[in-house]
């Protein structure tokens, strides 16, 4: 007697859980990882406007993958401020507000007038050298580098007062403000300028050292809100493909 089959399994091969091909999650994650930066760098180098329009289905073809991983890179820009994403109408640089900035540097002029005093509190001899030898840093790059370099040093420097501050969660909430602040330095502020003066760094650290901490606040609120008195947001136009402002051209 012929052995009996049911018809759900009649001429259907077995296939093992093995024989299935892995997906690449590895690619995958650098590719969301290369859209994220390639859209950062765009906007530090001020080719990606504010405003602008990134369609989802652009940068799938741009970057030869599907949908799910633009959606995560971009997720990733809008929480990190780069990006605004739009119900219905897809994503955009972020375009700030003049109250919006005005907000994002009142709040850390507050952070860094609390952190200051905490700094003269507890900062050694050592960690004021330390200051030193990144003013030195800061003050050749300012010469010698070009202006990328200038605002790393610069945002390092705060970030240090933060650090030396020995208190955990006003260091990090000052590393998310800086963070915020140099992205619209970047977009707004025209080339050539300086992303902070080097000598006001070094007067907030003598007045630090030598424990007029009232100077020093007042120094670093001086040099805070000139900072942003050299954004413009003025929006310049520009014919450049995606491609070409994304870098990829």
């Amino acid at each position: 007697m012929p052995e009996d089959r049911s018809p759900s399994t009649r001429g259907r091969p077995r296939i093992r859980p093995t024989a299935l091909p892995a997906p690449n999650t590895d690619a995958l994650d650098d590719t969301e990882t290369r859209i994220y930066q390639s859209v950062v760098s765009g906007v530090m180098s001020q080719r990606l406007r504010p405003g602008t329009k990134l369609p989802e289905a652009a940068l799938c073809e741009l970057f030869g993958v599907g949908r799910s991983i633009v959606q995560k890179a971009l997720q990733r820009l809008a929480h990190d401020h780069v990006v605004e994403l739009r119900p219905n109408r897809g994503a955009i640089v972020a375009m700030p507000t003049r109250e919006e900035i005005g907000k994002l540097f009142e709040a850390r002029r507050a952070l860094e007038a609390a952190i200051l005093p905490l700094v003269a509190q507890s900062a050694t001899r050592a960690d004021y050298a330390a200051l030193r030898r990144q003013l030195r840093d800061e003050h050749r790059a300012m010469h010698h580098a070009p202006q990328t370099e200038w605002a790393r040093l610069a945002s390092a420097f705060h970030l240090k007062l933060g650090e030396l501050s020995r208190n955990p969660l006003l260091a990090r909430y000052l590393m998310e403000v800086i963070s915020r602040c140099a992205l619209v330095v970047a977009i707004f502020q025209p080339p050539g300028n300086a992303t902070c003066e080097h000598d006001e760094h070094a007067r907030v650290v003598e007045y630090l050292e030598q424990g007029k901490i009232a100077q020093a606040i007042a120094e670093m609120d001086h040099h805070l809100r000139d900072l942003e008195s050299h954004i413009h947001l003025d929006e310049d136009q520009t014919e450049l493909s995606l491609a070409d402002m994304l870098g990829l051209g």
